[in-house]
């Protein structure tokens, strides 16, 4: 499917100052994972930017965030009810980490501090079975590897939802609720650079052993299964955008 339209880049926050100077913000990220050929609009809600109507779209990513969820900030649960508004009609979605918890959440699913604390580094997800005709994971491996950073997850899902994805640590890595919307726990955006600099950022700040953070470090490779997602989602919806295209 290709659009006049481009893709929406809806983003929660700011990183913290530090990492912005290192690694750059959101916006910055999904413009070099997804490239030149695919230009985004960035609208920054947490700002009092608004939010597009429907018509205006040909698909919406809702990025992570360094707030959280269950702090219910008026602009967040605002974009929850916008979440409901582009349900309604059939808008593609992809919630990212903040995203894929404030989608659920806005949907009827129950988001809070996860009981065995964050995941963090680059971890393995295994998918669920499905049909092989799912525009985003229908040619996915068994399992594959993700970067992760979060500390609130999606304790259950909304009704109806389908769980395609589970981590060692959280059961709903990958949600789809409905054949236009899916959100992830993980980040299909991070490079290896933006991973790395962020186990550094969390382990300064929770002082983290420098064992732990060693071995963090050392396992991050490339995560190529993770980064389709972000590439098909774009593909399938939104590639092919005119000249008139917005950069955040």
């Amino acid at each position: 499917m290709v659009s006049s339209r481009p893709l929406l880049v809806v983003q929660m926050g700011y990183p913290p100052a530090v990492l912005q100077e290192s690694i750059g913000d959101q916006a910055a990220w999904f413009a070099q994972a997804l490239g030149p050929s695919c230009p985004v609009r960035v609208v920054r809600p947490f700002l009092g930017e608004t939010l597009p109507a429907a018509h205006e779209l040909s698909a919406v990513v809702i990025s992570g965030s360094w707030s959280m969820v269950t702090d219910h900030e008026p602009w967040s649960d605002a974009t929850g009810a916008w979440v409901r508004m582009l349900m309604d009609n059939r808008v593609p979605l992809l919630g990212i980490c903040y995203g894929h918890q404030l989608m659920s959440w806005a949907l009827g699913g129950e988001v809070g501090y996860h009981p065995e604390g964050p995941e963090i580094g680059q971890k393995t997800v295994w998918c669920a079975p499905r049909p092989g005709t799912d525009p985003l994971l229908g040619s996915f491996p068994e399992s594959f590897d993700a970067f992760l950073t979060h500390e609130q997850s999606v304790l259950a899902p909304p009704p109806g939802a389908e769980v395609l994805g589970s981590s060692a640590h959280d059961s709903h890595q990958i949600i789809r609720y409905s054949p236009e919307a899916l959100s992830v726990q993980f980040h299909p955006e991070f490079s290896g650079q933006i991973m790395r600099e962020i186990i550094r950022y969390r382990a300064n700040k929770h002082a983290m052993p420098v064992q732990q953070q060693a071995e963090l470090e050392t396992g991050i490779s490339q995560t190529p299964w993770s980064a389709q997602i972000l590439q098909r989602f774009a593909t399938h919806y939104a590639r092919g955008q005119a000249d008139n295209a917005v950069a955040g």
